[in-house]
């Protein structure tokens, strides 16, 4: 005979507290998931479900890792109405094992993190792109903002916002609710419209004056802002209505900068190159970031005249964090000392930054990149072109050229010679060392070509210097 459901009452949509409670005195009474339902204030509840109760009292106590606690308070922030139900599920699983939360592998915990980073994310942009504005209430200033976002984390983000701007009197709107700072208290409102918030102020023409000053047309990479600062936030930001204007100029502002800061290119191209291969530690672009031990970054002399994209780094590259190191890094070792090309004078890096694989045993075996996962890691290989400006460009293997020339391209009909790529220098393409591991027929043959080709690059990388 199958045991009533139980429902639970949360006091509000982020409600950890009132979560975590009721999650442990059901657990030590035994309460399977598939045996509650959790329910957010007045909302309606299961059909099935008994009336709402307290939850049973916690007799006794059990400790979980540090891990699923901060994991739990940001997934209760999510909007997704199954987040208490995984929860409790997850919770239940550390109970039987406490080494739960190291299975990587295990779709339920992927889920669980991929919710905690969408709601981190959204706590971001709200940081980001929230703009205040002043309007004048009783004789003294007060400033208000709309906000709109896609999780409950309003309440969350609190603090930032009063650490941030504790000396000014301020209001955050949302739709499903809002708060409010004094100087000495944060209290809460209702849910607002978008019409409660004021259109504009005189400030923000000293802003877009400011922003339009500082604005960097040598950064402008149309896509990953779009990516980054989706358009649903532009509304809400005035220096966005000047956009449009500043990339139509960009191209002769940014000759202009270039021309004019000359003389310190070399100390701001290794300070930006280390800044976005920090930022490219911490990827989370596509899923690939879950399946390799950590970012394989490029590396070699930011003067470099040839740059060298693989496809992805393998099994030894991802222990060891460096590219080409395994056995077709060696191979290509050996393959450009007969070309007489120096390895140490060249930039080496890969068209996906982690390693991706099939478990078999205790093996990790390749497997080739997708289309989406190249794109999501071109963004990485576009700073490292943007920032070395290398004359010559060598994708080795149809991953690379495709990541090179943004497009599907095929070895043989581009082998052999220089092609032209719209960021400037000259692309050519060859095959990937791994090949050359695999071949069974002619291997022989095949490095030599592939030692020629090296060498023809090399001898043309000589007259580019």
């Amino acid at each position: 005979m199958s045991r009533p459901i139980r429902t639970v009452r949360l006091a509000a949509e982020d409600d950890f507290d009132g979560w975590r409670e009721a999650a442990r005195g059901l657990a030590m009474v035994g309460a399977a998931p598939g045996e509650v339902t959790w329910q957010v204030g007045d909302k309606a509840a299961d059909l099935f479900a008994t009336p709402a109760a307290a939850p049973p009292a916690a007799v006794g106590a059990f400790s979980v890792a540090r891990p699923f606690v901060e994991l739990a308070k940001s997934v209760i922030c999510h909007s997704d109405p199954e987040r208490f139900s995984l929860l409790y599920t997850q919770l239940c699983r550390l109970r039987e094992n406490p080494l739960a939360m190291e299975d990587s592998a295990d779709p339920l915990l992927r889920r669980l993190e991929m919710m905690a980073k969408a709601v981190r994310r959204d706590m971001h942009k709200m940081r980001a792109f929230l703009r205040f504005r002043s309007v004048e209430e009783d004789g003294a200033t007060r400033y208000v903002a709309w906000f709109e976002p896609d999780h409950h984390i309003v309440r969350a983000n609190a603090g930032f916002f009063v650490r941030r701007f504790a000396s000014m009197h301020w209001s955050i709107l949302t739709p499903e609710m809002s708060i409010h700072w004094d100087g000495e208290t944060l209290s809460e409102g209702p849910g607002a419209l978008k019409a409660d918030a004021p259109a504009g102020d005189p400030a923000e023409e000293v802003w877009k004056t400011y922003y339009a000053s500082i604005f960097n047309p040598a950064r402008v990479k149309i896509g990953a802002m779009l990516k980054e600062m989706p358009r649903k936030y532009w509304k809400n930001m005035p220096e966005t209505a000047l956009v449009g204007e500043l990339i139509k100029s960009a191209q002769a502002r940014e000759s202009g900068m270039v021309a004019a800061s000359a003389v310190r290119v070399g100390d701001n191209v290794g300070t930006s190159w280390e800044a976005v291969r920090a930022e490219a530690m911490a990827c989370t672009r596509c899923d690939l970031f879950r399946c390799g031990t950590q970012t394989v970054f490029g590396e070699g002399p930011l003067d470099a005249t040839i740059m060298f994209v693989g496809e992805q780094p393998g099994d030894q590259e991802d222990l060891a964090g460096r590219p080409f190191v395994g056995p077709a890094g060696q191979l290509f070792d050996r393959a450009l000392a007969e070309a007489g090309v120096d390895r140490a004078r060249t930039y080496v890096t890969n068209a996906v930054k982690h390693f991706k694989f099939v478990q078999r045993g205790k093996r990790r075996i390749h497997d080739k990149p997708n289309s989406g996962e190249i794109s999501a890691c071109r963004w990485w290989l576009e700073q490292e072109r943007t920032l070395i400006r290398p004359p010559l460009t060598v994708a080795l293997g149809a991953t690379a050229a495709r990541s090179v020339f943004g497009k599907a391209v095929t070895i043989s009909s581009l082998r052999g010679g220089p092609h032209a790529v719209p960021e400037g220098g000259e692309a050519w393409v060859t095959v990937h060392p791994s090949f050359l591991l695999r071949v069974r027929d002619n291997r022989e043959e095949e490095y030599a070509r592939f030692v020629a080709d090296l060498q023809r690059i090399g001898e043309r990388a000589k007259e580019l210097a």
